[in-house]
């Protein structure tokens, strides 16, 4: 038998300053313009619980990921972080994992829970491995890496980890037809099978460079659609944006378990 409603709600109450409810993850994006496969956190048909957007106004890849100077990013983001918990979501997360630079204050500047960057599974990976393994950290591209996008997500530099870049060598061009600046095609488009291929290809090689590797976190939030298919290849546990948005999800609007005994 389908219940009505949830038994245990049998009173509403408004909460100070918000303005909507049942709402699930609100997700900040980067201001730029590209399409997403499902999977993709920018694509909200790929995941069961509900998803707001809200844009961080003038960040885009460039200024987020390549510019030294990161503090214009900032503002934008808090401003969308508030945005996103004044509209009632139950925890805010980041749309790109070099999000990561800005976790403690944007953790800071909100009440709900903040998941800036796929890098913050990264520490949980590390205590489930054996000591003798590493775990593989599989960038877009890792030259813009620094220890502050480290530090900031938890992770201690020059521990347990392998850091990778899959767009390093212009070896995912069609992940570089969506994002990269002079590559990207008009308009930005993409091909599944090309880019999974791409990818496959990459991700592979890096486990193999390193016989330790022991689980992999996917930073890139165009990397899930393909984390089945890679996982199929590798055989061990993999990360991604899709491990975390569920586990995000799980903690603020946990399930009820039916069942018998």
């Amino acid at each position: 038998m389908t219940l009505p409603h949830d038994p245990g709600l049998t009173h509403i109450t408004a909460r100070p300053g918000q303005r909507s409810y049942g709402m699930g993850l609100g997700v900040i994006l980067l201001d730029d313009v590209y399409p997403a496969f499902p999977g993709d956190v920018r694509n909200a048909s790929g995941y069961p619980f509900p998803i707001q957007y809200e844009i961080a106004r003038d960040v885009d890849i460039y200024r987020l990921v390549v510019e030294a100077d990161k503090t214009p990013c900032l503002e934008p983001l808090l401003r969308a972080a508030r945005q996103l918990e004044q509209l009632g979501c139950r925890a805010i997360v980041g749309e790109c994992g070099y999000f990561a630079y800005f976790q403690r204050e944007v953790a800071s500047s909100v009440k709900v829970p903040v998941f800036m960057s796929s890098l913050l599974q990264v520490p949980l990976a590390q205590q489930i491995i054996s000591p003798d393994q590493c775990v593989g950290i599989l960038m877009a591209n890792s030259n813009y890496l620094s220890d502050h996008h480290l530090q900031s997500a938890g992770i201690r530099p020059g521990s347990n980890y392998v850091i990778g870049g899959a767009m390093n060598d212009l070896r995912c061009q069609e992940f570089d037809h969506l994002w990269t600046n002079g590559l990207r095609t008009d308009p930005p488009s993409a091909d599944y099978d090309k880019a999974e291929s791409e990818f496959l290809e990459v991700a592979v090689e890096f486990f193999h460079q390193h016989a330790n590797m022991g689980a992999m976190v996917l930073e890139c939030t165009g990397f899930p659609p393909f984390a089945r298919a890679l996982q199929r290849e590798i055989s061990i546990p993999i990360f991604s944006w899709g491990t975390l948005l569920d586990y995000a999800y799980s903690i603020v609007v946990h399930r009820d378990y039916y069942g018998h005994v």
